[in-house]
């Protein structure tokens, strides 16, 4: 497929992003609120004595090995084949894929690209603070451990804590977190939260997670759920870039050159007296036109004026076309006023007797 051609199908994309939306959501942003603010403290609380509880091998991790010898799988195996898919529920690639479409859909409704932005910000703070501790903790899972009572960590395992409980969480709670009315957002935490249940409890069944790994996973995915309104400023200004993007793009195939930057919310500068200045911008031709400044500060792209030089008060000077041409036909020396008169005066005769 030819530039061209993708850059036309983006411009229709774009072009409808760039309507009004059909109908205006009835909720606004999620602010940091004090009720969220004290959900968020008492999550991370909940987080903290979880991580302590499993370094120093306390009561959770006896609760840990007494579930894994009595092995669910076999004690309900009719369970067995309907958990194999429900666990699907809770996997990166897949949950990620179905989400994506239904919040594209809303994006192309509702003319605005932030649930997508809002989606992939949570998953990649998902990616980094699970994988991180993942990684920096190594505990082994149930079907790999070595030694009975032991916390099984840093012994190279990546389980604790579980991913598929913590992806389960955010993912489906980002449908509730973007809903536009106070019952969706209602119904659609009731539900993630029922999934985000079912896929904790289905991976201690199968004997992939231990008992603790699980209440860790709720607890990593609800703490990225009740911080994403700290992201919603960086979340507006990727959408901001984007639209920018779009039109430098845009700009591009018209002119066959890549023109300046665009003006836009992500172009401000402070200068020099305080006042917001924005940079020059590029006209449908490409070339580029000043911003007007304000009276007593300099824009980033106008060198500073030189002090005039000082003149007499009395003289005036005049430009060329507001002289008044006195010079006489066939003469190149302009008329003199003193000199004429003192002339005219020397040849008069005195009179007078």
């Amino acid at each position: 497929m030819r530039t061209d051609q993708i850059l036309t199908r983006l411009e229709r994309v774009f072009a409808r992003l760039d309507r009004e939306p059909e109908r205006p959501a009835h909720l606004q942003t999620p602010q940091m609120s004090r009720h969220r603010v004290v959900l968020l403290g008492s999550t991370l609380v909940f987080y903290l004595a979880i991580v302590v509880a499993v370094l120093t091998t306390s009561w959770l991790v006896r609760l840990d090995w007494q579930v894994m010898f009595f092995r669910p799988y076999e004690q309900w195996p009719q369970l067995h084949a309907f958990l194999d898919y429900l666990v699907v529920l809770g996997q990166r690639g897949p949950t990620a894929v179905m989400v994506a479409a239904w919040l594209g859909w809303r994006s192309w409704r509702q003319h605005t690209l932030r649930p997508l932005i809002t989606l992939g910000v949570a998953l990649l703070l998902l990616n980094i603070t699970v994988g991180s501790v993942k990684l920096g903790l190594g505990r082994l899972g149930p079907h790999y451990a070595t030694e009975i009572g032991s916390a099984e960590l840093f012994a190279g395992g990546d389980i604790f804590p579980s991913g598929h409980t913590a992806n389960a969480v955010v993912t489906w709670g980002i449908l509730a977190y973007l809903a536009s009315t106070v019952v969706t957002r209602r119904v659609l935490s009731v539900v993630s939260a029922v999934v985000s249940l079912s896929v904790g409890a289905t991976t201690v069944y199968l004997g992939t997670h231990w008992v603790s790994d699980v209440l860790l996973g709720w607890s990593a995915g609800l703490l990225i759920l009740l911080a994403l309104p700290w992201f919603e400023p960086l979340i507006a200004r990727a959408e901001a870039y984007v639209f920018e993007l779009r039109e430098l793009l845009r700009r591009r195939a018209e002119t066959g050159r890549m023109p300046a930057p665009v003006a836009t919310a992500l172009t401000p500068l402070l200068s020099a007296g305080g006042k917001w200045q924005l940079r020059r911008v590029a006209d449908s031709t490409g070339e580029p036109a000043a911003a007007p400044a304000t009276a007593g500060s300099a824009t980033a792209h106008s060198p500073a004026p030189r002090p005039a030089a000082a003149h007499p008060a009395a003289r005036v000077h005049l430009i060329r076309s507001e002289r008044t041409p006195v010079t006489p036909v066939g003469s190149r020396r302009p008329a003199h006023t003193e000199r004429t008169a003192a002339r005219s005066a020397a040849a008069r005769p005195v009179a007078g007797g």
